[in-house]
């Protein structure tokens, strides 16, 4: 069964591809019904074609195949056949608590957070969507009008991690545990822990897992060290004018479409290590910035020179200059 489940959920990965590319809302809302008429679980249509898609979509930007606009229309229709599972998981008789899902503020990425959604209600909790990029503040007034009895929060980008953890504090003060996960927290849970995190989830199977095993209660978490937190929030604080500096200093082309955002992306990577004392993010950021200039035909040496225009100007921040100088590449990693 296990088999005969595997084999067409790649035939219907390979057709609602071609729904995405062909921004069909209609066919990928059928391959996705079809799947699920033929006994399919929610989990496993999310998981094994709506996300995996998604990854590909992703890969096409990345290399160069598909335009900003064209990867955003993919991902319409993508959270058109969500919600087409979506209604089928809100099916489920309620048997579990309830849970509030959001993304971090700044983190506007939002389907992840709908298929998290989407597989906790199929696993029978009350589920509550709050949507991209809520503030934490207005988080704070959901966790007490609403009183969940958890919070799942994703994040896909490094430059919400700050916020994700003002939510981990609002969550955790109010007693409430919190599941997070997302590209931002890598492949392990050691971001996860840094930054306080009750459970760490890698995917959406996992995420469901993580959800049942949580505890009841939990205590607020500890503060993060004075010197990290000082110093990324005075990042944060300068980032515009940083950003602009480095830019103007670096010698990409002006007209590289990716240059802002790989600036803006390093920066945000700093952020990230500074906060949860993991450096990964600085060269797993380079690796990424290597590849997309790889893809439009760019000198692979602006790596280098990125790091260098990045020292130059964060110098007077010790810590993110010394998380530099160590983790940056100092050629275009192979």
């Amino acid at each position: 069964m296990a088999e005969l489940t595997a084999r067409r959920l790649d035939e219907s990965l390979a057709a609602f591809e071609l729904a995405l590319a062909g921004v069909n809302s209609t066919a990928a809302v059928e391959v996705v019904e079809g799947l699920l008429a033929d006994g399919v679980e929610p989990v496993d249509v999310l998981t094994g074609v709506i996300a995996a898609a998604q990854r590909n979509v992703g890969a096409r930007w990345q290399r160069g195949d598909w335009s900003v606009a064209e990867e955003h229309a993919a991902t319409g229709v993508a959270a058109a056949a969500t919600e087409a599972v979506a209604r089928r998981a809100r099916l489920t008789p309620i048997t579990r608590g309830k849970v509030l899902v959001a993304c971090a503020e700044r983190e506007w990425h939002a389907l992840p957070a709908m298929i998290i959604d989407c597989v906790l209600r199929a696993d029978g909790w009350d589920t509550t969507m709050l949507g991209a990029s809520t503030p934490p503040l207005r988080l704070g007034q959901y966790l007490q009008d609403l009183g969940p009895d958890a919070l799942a929060v994703s994040c896909s980008m490094l430059g919400a991690l700050p916020t994700t953890r003002r939510f981990i504090e609002a969550s955790t003060t109010a007693g409430i545990p919190i599941v997070v996960g997302g590209a931002a927290f890598g492949t392990d849970d050691v971001r996860a822990r840094a930054l306080g995190a009750t459970a760490w989830a890698q995917d959406a199977a996992s995420a469901v897992e993580a959800a049942r095993n949580l505890p009841t209660v939990v205590q607020v978490v500890p503060p993060l060290p004075d010197e990290a937190v000082a110093e990324q929030a005075a990042l944060e604080l300068s980032h515009r004018e940083l950003a602009a500096r480095v830019l103007a200093d670096w010698r990409a082309d002006p007209d590289l479409e990716i240059a802002e955002d790989a600036v803006t992306q390093t920066l945000h990577a700093v952020w990230a290590a500074l906060l949860t004392g993991d450096p990964r993010p600085i060269p797993q950021t380079a690796e990424w910035i290597s590849a997309l200039l790889a893809a439009r035909g760019a000198d692979p040496e602006l790596i280098a020179d990125l790091g260098l225009q990045l020292r130059i100007h964060l110098r007077d921040y010790p810590l993110a200059h010394s998380l530099l100088t160590t983790s940056w590449p100092t050629s275009a990693p192979l």
